[in-house]
């Protein structure tokens, strides 16, 4: 019996023993080569695929808010300063040192009330040299009337004489002219009584007014003048005090924009801060705006005046204030935010790309956004335009107007692009 492994009972080729062994490896890692290029390229293609996808544009997300039903006040902002209610600034008429001052500073003064008193001593002499002037006026008035009796009574004689022919012509013509003249010194020496009187009561009221007293009741804001000044009332009379009436009552003085004045009436209410007390607000009301224009910088406005309750004593006159006037007021009425009446959606026109995965992309001008005042639904997914009547506004709420607007539902506002 043979050894040999093979059927035929010969021994295997060395070549072919050879050939084998370097053949069977060899197709293996070609094998494996392969496979891994598969892999490594559905791979990629996997990864390409999810991000073509998550870089494919999304839909727009939109952003709404409600429609409501609110109450909404039209204001009015407006700014001014605050002053007393009559205030008055009492001067001097005549000149003169002043010897006495009697008010200062926050003093409450009644009206008659001495303030101060500028020397009287060139007053009081006027006063005495018209007395004197109208004295001698009177005396004056007394001889010209006896003379004008006098000579009445020599032109009477003349008159009868001359009708029994004991006098002549020219002796009766003399003594009618001198009746005449005695008449007119009479009324000369009247007229010349009448300047006389009227110098003394100049002269007595320039006296009373070297005591300044206080027009009103009320209180002293300011003392312009010290003891023993002098005064000149020249082309200008000069201030000595200034006299408000009780700051429990005060007026604020504002200025509205052109822009805001139609609106604004008298018997509106109004509230308005100081920057004494920030954190506090003042009622008042609105008694009257004036038809003046004022123009600061090319900016017409128009001042109003505000009544002020200050029995408090918190203000002050001269307060800068920041009023805000109650205009209209609308109470349970259907509202929108005001962005919703500028927002406009962009068009769903195509947009054209640039580079291989992603660019740039222009929108166009949509066709159907109307002229009128609109807002816009969204139905089933896309924007709806809704024409609206607008009524007051307040600046971030508007009233309108619309069959198609229901309590509770919502507008567009804004949308954000998907990324």
């Amino acid at each position: 019996m043979s050894d040999n492994p093979t059927p035929t009972g010969q021994a295997p080729d060395p070549k072919l023993v050879a050939l084998l062994a370097s053949t069977e490896p060899r197709g293996a890692k070609s094998w494996l080569r392969r496979g891994l290029w598969v892999v490594l390229v559905a791979l990629v293609a996997l990864g390409v695929a999810y991000w073509s996808r998550s870089r494919a544009p999304k839909g727009p997300k939109w952003i709404t808010a409600k429609v409501a039903r609110s109450d909404l006040q039209v204001t009015i902002t407006a700014t001014g300063t605050l002053s007393g209610l009559n205030t008055v600034e009492v001067g001097a008429e005549v000149s003169g040192k002043v010897i006495d001052l009697r008010a200062d500073f926050n003093d409450h003064v009644k009206k008659g009330d001495v303030l101060a008193v500028i020397d009287p001593e060139t007053s009081r002499a006027a006063v005495e040299q018209a007395a004197a002037q109208l004295a001698e006026a009177s005396a004056a008035i007394r001889t010209a009337k006896a003379t004008r009796d006098e000579t009445q009574r020599a032109r009477a004689r003349a008159e009868e004489q001359a009708k029994l022919g004991l006098l002549s012509q020219r002796d009766l013509e003399a003594a009618r002219a001198a009746a005449e003249r005695a008449e007119a010194q009479v009324a000369s020496a009247e007229a010349a009584a009448t300047v006389a009187t009227a110098n003394l009561t100049s002269a007595r009221s320039r006296l009373g007014k070297t005591t300044i007293v206080s027009p009103i009741d009320g209180l002293v804001l300011a003392r312009l003048v010290e003891l023993g000044q002098t005064v000149t009332a020249g082309f200008q009379t000069p201030v000595l005090f200034k006299v408000t009436e009780d700051l429990t009552r005060m007026r604020l003085t504002a200025y509205i924009d052109e822009a805001d004045v139609g609106r604004a009436k008298e018997g509106q209410r109004a509230t308005f801060t100081v920057d004494a007390y920030p954190n506090r607000t003042f009622e008042a009301m609105v008694t009257s705006v004036r038809n003046e224009p004022r123009t600061e910088q090319n900016v017409v406005s128009y001042e109003s005046i505000l009544s002020v309750d200050n029995r408090e004593g918190a203000l002050r006159p001269g307060m800068t204030a920041t009023a805000t006037i109650v205009a209209e007021k609308r109470e349970k009425i259907l509202t929108v935010p005001s962005a919703a009446l500028r927002f406009n959606p962009p068009s769903e026109a195509p947009r054209r790309r640039s580079g291989m995965f992603s660019g740039s992309s222009r929108e166009a001008p949509r066709s159907d956004v109307p002229r009128e005042p609109h807002v816009w639904l969204l139905v089933e997914g896309k924007p709806k335009v809704v024409t609206v009547t607008l009524g007051a506004t307040d600046g971030a709420k508007t009233e309108v107007a619309s069959d198609e607007l229901l309590d509770g539902g919502e507008v567009l506002v804004d949308v954000e692009e998907s990324k």
